[in-house]
């Protein structure tokens, strides 16, 4: 073992803790260590910037465009909402449901799915008296699962195509994985309906929380006109920096101010609403001229006027304000909008609201104007779980949203026959959403979650200097020295097992891209066909059921269902065990 190989090693040890123990974003972790293996010499500046101009990562880029523009249309939102209306029974409705779900993630990404069916769910599942907690994770994993039928329905295997690339391989045809895909599907489905529904909690989501307990979340003063700091600002009267309590709106007349600033003036008769640690109250109504207003409380939704709303918000694993408090990331000012409350494994921060450290997966309940949806629906530092309205634009126009849907039907056409290549398909998609103007540049720009490929792209560079150095062949050796023994079948369940314990500690994408120059390592050693190889990689880094970190569908209905960590690992892990085995025997008797 070399130097280099040791070098190389230690720094994909040190990557991995870091993107597990969450020290900073997965794309700054893995930058930082691409950066690193340029400066020391391990990669050239061509090596080390091959993964941006890979076909796998640009084709995903393209693809962020297209499932937007699809989703901007809400054509088959409004669908769905038909379609799930003419169910009655709990489990009438999942299979009504999810089975055509799980067919559309096969094509678009599975993210944008999960962000805008989830209140679409939570609301159905509200009204119905049922728990969203019984529909949500089935949600993601309906999309997991549905992913793997195709190459473009998840990012992970247009990354695992791209490498193929890369390496001098074919990569996969647009339906190569539906091999595996369908049949894991089909019984992974079957096991949501027959026994997972069963193992689901019924947890309250979160939204429904704070409504019903109003009361420990929000709390009303009334300025009397003896409150010495009348007129003055309220940094001035002492409102801005309360032990535990956040002014996150004012009520004046007919008048409502939110959010609240620090040079907004306070006035006499003012309805000042708080939230926070309620239970700290005590010291701000000694305040002179501050009233606690009683027998009465504000609910939720009477915070909402015509200029605000009552916005949810999960945070994702590539958020610039993760590792940050509320107030260090000046929440109130860039986002325009007050924070309400925040749960953490469904449970409630019980913390001053401005000094919450934010991680990912932590729900946001906010106080935003009426543009926030539409503004950061497309943001990389959360996914917003409010339903965006159909632009007016569309309203005027609904032929523009039904154009979106027969380009992208016409694009999956002309990939599935060979015209066309994926990458050059959905360039020719994106263009044409462009020309005829059903998404502006300044929307394709938005769509894009350029942290996402940035972390990809720098991954590629991670796997080079792995390939490079020897580190993959060396790691290739020891499995196979382990795997050998026992066969070929052993070899696939370890390649699996190792590269699914990766995705659900780290990210899918990072744990595909460790393993592919390994896989590939182990085929050229065996003589064997190196796409039975990267189809177990690509499946296994999908497969992400047993903890809500793995996958961002995931992370996104964890909050809003109100699970625990161990409700993914008691409904996952038998389905998690499933597609292992189904997977693994396909692979060993159709490729090799």
């Amino acid at each position: 073992m070399s130097v280099e190989t040791i070098f190389v090693l230690v720094m994909v040890i040190a990557m991995f803790s870091a993107l597990l123990f969450e020290i900073a974003s997965p794309a700054f972790v893995v930058f930082t260590v691409l950066i690193i293996f340029l400066i020391t010499g391990i990669l050239s500046p061509e090596e080390a910037l091959s993964g941006f101009s890979n076909e796998g990562m640009l084709t995903i880029a393209l693809l962020f465009i297209v499932a937007g523009a699809v989703q901007k249309s809400g054509i088959i939102e409004n669908m769905m909402k038909a379609w799930l209306a003419g169910s009655s029974s709990l489990l009438g409705s999942m299979i009504r449901f999810f089975v055509p779900v799980s067919l559309l993630s096969g094509f678009l990404n599975n993210t944008p799915i999960v962000v805008t069916f989830t209140p679409m769910l939570k609301r159905w599942c509200e009204e119905r008296g049922i728990a969203p907690s019984k529909f949500l994770i089935p949600l993601s994993y309906a999309t997991i699962l549905g992913g793997t039928i195709t190459v473009i329905g998840t990012s992970t295997n247009l990354v695992v195509h791209g490498m193929l690339v890369d390496y001098g391989y074919e990569g996969f045809s647009l339906f190569e994985l539906a091999i595996v895909g369908i049949p894991i599907t089909i019984v992974g489905l079957l096991y949501i309906f027959t026994i997972g529904y069963k193992l689901l909690p019924e947890h309250k989501g979160f939204q429904q929380q704070v409504k019903e307990d109003s009361r420990e979340y929000i709390a009303e003063l009334v300025v009397e006109a003896t409150f010495p700091y009348i007129n003055q600002s309220v940094k001035q009267a002492g409102l801005r920096e309360l032990k535990g309590l956040y002014l996150i709106e004012i009520i004046r007349g007919k008048e409502r101010i939110s959010p609240v600033r620090s040079t907004t003036t306070i006035q006499a008769a003012d309805r000042l609403i708080f939230t926070g640690l309620i239970s700290t109250l005590t010291d701000v109504q000694m305040t002179k001229g501050l009233t606690l207003r009683t027998g009465t409380h504000l609910d939720i939704d009477e915070l909402k006027n015509g200029n605000t709303e009552i916005v949810e918000a999960v945070i994702s694993h590539q958020s610039s304000l993760q590792s940050k408090s509320i107030k260090q990331s000046k929440f109130r000012s860039r986002y325009d909008a007050g924070v309400i409350a925040v749960h953490r494994k469904n449970e409630r921060i019980a913390s001053k609201i401005g000094d919450i450290v934010l991680k990912p997966g932590d729900s946001l309940l906010l106080l935003a104007g009426t543009d926030f949806v539409e503004k950061f629906n497309q943001s990389n530092d959360f996914y917003v779980l409010t339903p965006l309205d159909t632009p007016e634009s569309l309203k005027r126009n609904p032929a523009k949203g039904k154009l979106s849907i027969i380009i992208f039907i016409g694009m999956i056409l002309l990939v599935t026959f060979g015209v066309l290549s994926m990458l050059k398909g959905m360039a020719m998609a994106v263009v044409l959403l462009l020309l005829t103007r059903i998404i502006t540049a300044e929307e394709a720009k938005r769509y894009i979650h350029f942290d996402v490929l940035l972390l990809i792209s720098c991954s590629f560079g991670i796997g080079l200097a792995m390939s490079k150095t020897g580190l993959a062949g060396w790691i290739a050796e020891g499995l196979l020295t382990v795997g050998k023994p026992l066969g070929l079948f052993a070899i696939l369940l370890l390649i699996y097992i190792l590269t699914n314990i990766f995705t659900e500690l780290i990210t899918n994408s990072a744990a595909a891209i460790l393993m592919i120059p390994i896989g590939l390592e182990m085929a050229a050693s065996l003589q064997m066909d190196p796409i039975g190889f990267a189809v177990t990689i690509a499946i296994a880094s999908s497969a992400s059921f047993i903890t809500p970190i793995g996958y961002q569908t995931n992370l996104i209905v964890y909050g809003p269902g109100g699970y625990k960590f161990t409700d993914y690992i008691k409904i996952g892990t038998p389905l998690s065990v499933i597609v292992m085995a189904i997977t693994v025997i396909i692979v060993y008797f159709w490729w090799f």
